[in-house]
């Protein structure tokens, strides 16, 4: 009897257990996407665009063979198996908060008509649950969660299946999902150059991660907070839709300031998805429940006023300003920019996290629920292993240290293309720093530090 693999964040080949152990049932597999109204629905255009493009890199890689169908899972990967006569389904684990229950409700819609479900693997190299306390308990803070991380170590990447599977569809193909329009047909909409997203699938995740350990790798201690400078390995939405898996890259890794530091970020994003598997409700909510029910946050027409701004690029303050027109000319922002940029809504607008995290997630290629909602916790000072609320980033000493040479601003703000070196920080020091048309601060950063310090003085302690 055949098996199906239904895919999910794991459109790959290579390195796939689940794959490897349903193409082994009798050869036969049926490899299956699912557009679930649930999830196509509420994503952005930006990730459903790129889920498009790896959905048709995968369908390459199969031949043609890759059955689509729309609609509720729970319906349709029941009906899928009986079309195929499969005695079981394939799949690795979800572990996020809508994931976790729809697998509950397909298995026990499959458990109904006698299909099995195997669950095998994950989108991580340590599933969420795994490394805990000595008292079984989960870690509530990053450095001895990485500790334990390594001490528990990880399995080598999957074989590749003995042979080939034989690839069928075993039913009709609903059809690919629209691409949808990334922007650039429209000149006074939010996006006018649009978004050219990277190629997508296995194959450009596999080539992108070459080139990065061969060439930026070793260095990445050293350059990884230099949006100037190409230091990073924009491997996100790589990892985001599993078309490598962190196992693939950790067994790449040796010793060294650059691969240790690498290793870190594969581990800092296995820590906020075991986050988020223990707390479902924190993907919204504050881990730390004062900041939705008692900080003073702002509100008001000034206060929207100001967010339109933050969201557009129009502050005032060019480091951030550049950080936020990246995100909507590529879908990504440098990390050390995301930082700055969130430390800017939330201490210097004084608005609440839960609003820089849905504009992140409407425009990154790469956004990612755990990462995303814990990173802006983090910025915060209400997550796990939250920064202090003290902690305010200045944006434009953050400028001149991370964009020494005023580079990265000039690439994403022309109306300061003229001015040079780290002047491009400080417009308002420099003789016609606005003469072509940038706009001037709309708060000033260092009373807003003061007010925001004095805000989390205020909130009651717990």
């Amino acid at each position: 009897m055949p098996a199906v693999m239904w895919f999910r964040r794991d459109l790959r080949l290579s390195d796939n257990p689940a794959l490897v152990e349903a193409a082994a049932v009798d050869g036969q597999v049926v490899p299956l996407f699912v557009i679930d109204p649930a999830v196509w629905g509420p994503a952005s255009d930006v990730r459903r665009a790129y889920l498009v493009d790896s959905l048709h890199a995968l369908d390459d890689s199969l031949g043609g063979n890759l059955l689509i169908r729309h609609g509720d899972p729970t319906v349709i990967v029941p009906e899928v198996a009986a079309a195929a006569k499969a005695t079981s389904v394939h799949h690795a684990a979800d572990f996020g908060p809508y994931g976790s229950t729809r697998d509950a409700a397909v298995a026990d819609a499959l458990a109904a008509t006698g299909v099995e479900t195997r669950v095998i693997g994950s989108p991580y190299a340590v599933a969420p649950g795994r490394v805990t306390k000595g008292d079984g308990t989960p870690y509530k803070v990053y450095t001895p969660f990485y500790r334990a991380w390594l001490a528990h170590g990880w399995r080598s990447p999957a074989a590749a299946p003995d042979t080939e599977p034989d690839w069928w569809m075993a039913t009709e193909c609903d059809g690919f999902p629209d691409r949808p329009d990334l922007g650039g047909s429209d000149p006074g909409g939010p996006n006018p150059g649009g978004i050219v997203l990277p190629p997508a699938g296995e194959i450009a995740a596999l080539s992108k991660w070459e080139v990065f350990r061969e060439h930026g790798l070793a260095d990445y201690d050293e350059l990884r907070n230099r949006p100037d400078l190409a230091g990073t390995s924009q491997l996100g939405h790589h990892l985001k839709w599993g078309e490598i898996h962190p196992r693939t890259i950790l067994a790449d890794l040796a010793d060294g300031p650059g691969h240790d530091a690498f290793r870190r970020e594969i581990a800092f994003r296995e820590f906020y998805a075991d986050v988020l598997a223990q707390r479902p409700d924190s993907a919204r909510a504050s881990l730390d429940g004062r900041y939705d029910t008692e900080f003073e946050w702002e509100s008001g027409a000034d206060a929207e006023a100001r967010f339109a701004a933050w969201c557009e690029g129009r502050t005032g303050y060019p480091f951030v300003d550049a950080g936020m027109r990246q995100l909507r000319a590529e879908g990504w922002m440098h990390n050390r920019v995301r930082m700055v940029v969130a430390s800017f809504l939330i201490k210097d607008l004084h608005l609440p996290w839960q609003r820089g995290a849905a504009e992140f997630m409407r425009w990154l290629r790469d956004g990612d629920l755990a990462s995303n909602s814990h990173g802006w916790q983090w910025t915060a000072g209400c997550g796990t292993d939250a920064s202090p609320y003290y902690r305010v980033f200045n944006p434009i000493t953050q400028g001149e240290k991370f964009d020494p040479g005023g580079e990265y601003v000039r690439r994403y703000i022309p109306e300061l293309a003229h001015l040079p070196g780290k002047t491009a920080h400080t417009p308002w020091d420099v003789l016609g720093g606005y003469d072509h048309g940038y706009p001037e601060r709309i708060v000033d950063h260092a009373a807003e530090r003061l007010d925001a310090l004095a805000r989390h003085s205020a909130l009651p302690k717990n």
